[in-house]
């Protein structure tokens, strides 16, 4: 595992650069695993990421004994620190796993001081999520377990986040083996948001609300940055654990990142958008009004795999709802994924299992949106191989990778009912 390096301009179009860390010392041989990164006051960049080194248990297995460690560089060239690992298990809360002990998330304090959290578990594999301080960056200490999961959500959490926004403290994780709780989580490996607010002189974290990242197939591990003009800008994983072993050798790659996307808290809820960048992209608008249907229908014009396409659904009988709405894309003779509302219910779905696929990997994931007389208003990108839904401006998010012929661009509307449906899309254009 090394850190691969890339840069962008506008977050859309990245550069490769040489990989930033490789896994060449003693303490991390068997992996540079995930962390995050700072500015420092010269300009250069203090890396903080996980080293792992795999021990023999007396069973004969082997497990990686997990250590947080420091690296500085121009943005070019990292060197690591002499005085690695910086945090290891001698830095742990009595109960605290040397095996599930990663990801740390750094920032620093309006004084100037570093702050990191760390995901880890009990013998028990709970999750929790731990504080360590540090005057310098270089020299850390354990503060306290910052929050605990107490058996809430799923088992060990990985890959935190936690920043101010809005007013509020939200703290992002991903947990593993989670157990389904309606609509709003669902089984396997998971991403939960929670708001709150933060005590800094007592560093405590007072829970107010919690709620799904993303309700789709593909998403985890999310990570933010803080944009020139101060936007907080997040970027997940868009893959499935589950699915890790399906690569094809015919696929020259395997997983992607989403579309980067705006946070913003409204009402007590994350809100999520796509970068406003990407509207710069936007070409071949074509639009279409009050599109009264019961039925399959087509319109010219409407179509593609690289497409930004925006729908205002509302029913099209005042005396009776409809019953269920659906857009099925990249479509051809064989293949589609369908994107379906049912507002009787107010759940939206997302649903590949026309995709192509011949493994019986999960397919469908649904949601409980908001909708008030049938009304939903929802943004679908379709970037190549996936799909990223934001439904009634960012509310709710839905994310899946699809590995449909691109040949297959076709898009249509069906309609169980009358549905007066309006609809605006752009061609990407990079």
């Amino acid at each position: 595992m090394h850190w691969e390096h890339a840069v962008s301009s506008d977050l859309l179009h990245w550069r490769y650069l040489p990989a930033a860390l490789a896994p060449d010392t003693d303490y991390d041989r068997d992996g540079c695993f995930s962390g995050s990164a700072v500015t420092l006051d010269d300009g250069r960049q203090l890396l903080m990421y996980t080293g792992v080194i795999n021990e023999t248990q007396p069973d004969g297995s082997h497990l990686g004994v997990q250590t947080q460690c420091i690296a500085v560089g121009d943005g070019i060239d990292y060197e690591k620190y002499p005085g690695n690992p910086v945090l290891d298990r001698k830095d742990l809360p009595e109960n605290g796993s040397r095996f599930d002990f990663r990801d740390p998330r750094i920032w620093r304090t309006s004084d100037g001081t570093f702050r990191c959290v760390a995901g880890n578990c009990t013998p028990d594999k709970d999750g929790q999520i731990l504080l360590f301080s540090s005057p310098d960056g270089l020299k850390w200490k354990f503060e306290k377990i910052l929050l605990q999961n107490n058996g809430r959500f799923g088992k060990m959490w990985e890959c935190p986040d936690f920043f101010e926004l809005d007013g509020k403290q939200v703290l992002l994780i991903s947990p593993q083996d989670m157990l389904p709780q309606g609509f709003e989580y669902h089984n396997g490996n998971g991403t939960v948001c929670i708001i709150g607010s933060y005590d800094e002189e007592t560093d405590t974290f007072h829970e107010e609300l919690d709620q799904a990242i993303d309700y789709g197939i593909d998403f985890y591990a999310p990570q933010t940055v803080v944009a020139p003009d101060g936007r907080r800008i997040m970027i997940g994983w868009m893959q499935n654990w589950d699915t890790c072993n399906l690569h094809s050798p015919e696929k020259p790659w395997f997983g992607q990142m989403s579309i980067p996307r705006e946070l913003s808290v409204r009402d007590g809820r994350l809100i999520q958008r796509p970068v406003r960048e990407l509207e710069d992209f936007r070409q071949n608008r074509i639009s279409y009004k009050h599109v009264v249907f019961n039925d399959i229908i087509r319109l010219e014009g409407i179509q593609g795999r690289r497409i930004d396409m925006e729908l205002t659904l509302r029913p099209g009988d005042a005396d009776e709802m409809y019953r269920k709405f659906a857009v099925r894309f990249a479509q051809n003779g064989t293949c589609h994924t369908a994107l379906s509302f049912r507002p009787h219910e107010s759940i939206l779905k997302i649903d590949r299992k026309f995709s192509g696929s011949r493994r019986a990997i999960i397919h469908q994931r649904r949601s409980l949106v908001n909708s008030t007389d049938g009304q939903i208003k929802l943004r679908i990108i379709l970037d190549n191989f996936s799909v990223e839904v934001f439904a009634n401006d960012g509310e709710h998010a839905m994310s899946a990778t699809i590995y449909t012929d691109p040949a297959a661009d076709g898009i249509l509307f069906y309609a169980d009912g009358k549905v007066d449906m309006d609809v605006v899309k752009y061609d990407i254009i990079s």
